[in-house]
C-alpha cells in the first residue's frame, strides 16, 4: 500500500476524513497515523479473485469484509482464498464458487476475513 492509494481512495470515494488524510490528526488516533480506507483494502483483496477466474467469471455476486488490523501506507499485504463450497448452477451453465479469504501485512498479522461468491461458466467438458 502507498501514499497513493490513500489519496487515491479519498479522492474516488470522497472521504476526506482525518484519519486518513491528516497525518498529525490521525498520530493522535488509536491508530497512531493515517489509515487506508477499508472500501479500498477490500477491493485491492479480491482483485486475485478477478485474476483468477478470469475468462470464465459471469459475475462476482458477494463480497463481505471483517477488518481485523489498521492497513497503513507502507504494508505490504498478501491474500489467500480457499474455495469452500459449490453450488451448481445449470441455468446459467455454471455455478457458484463459495470462497473464503484473508489478507495479512508484512508482520504476518492478520488485517482482513472476507467471504465471496462467484458466478462462473462450467468448464468445456464438465
Amino acid at each position: 500500500m502507498t501514499e497513493a492509494h490513500l489519496v487515491l481512495g479519498s479522492g474516488l470515494f470522497g472521504d476526506f476524513n482525518p484519519l486518513h488524510v491528516d497525518e498529525e490528526f490521525a498520530r493522535k488516533s488509536r491508530f497512531g497515523g493515517r489509515i487506508l480506507h477499508g472500501p479500498f483494502t477490500s477491493a485491492l483483496v479480491s482483485a486475485p479473485v478477478g485474476m483468477y477466474f478470469s475468462g470464465t467469471a459471469i459475475a462476482y455476486l458477494e463480497h463481505a469484509c471483517r477488518f481485523t488490523q489498521a492497513v497503513r501506507p507502507g504494508d505490504t499485504l498478501t491474500t489467500e482464498w480457499t474455495v469452500t463450497g459449490k453450488l451448481d448452477k445449470p441455468k446459467h451453465k455454471g455455478g457458484i464458487c463459495v470462497l473464503r479469504g484473508s489478507a495479512r501485512n508484512q508482520k504476518g498479522e492478520l488485517v482482513l476475513e472476507a467471504d465471496g461468491k462467484i458466478l462462473v461458466s462450467a468448464r468445456p467438458g464438465a
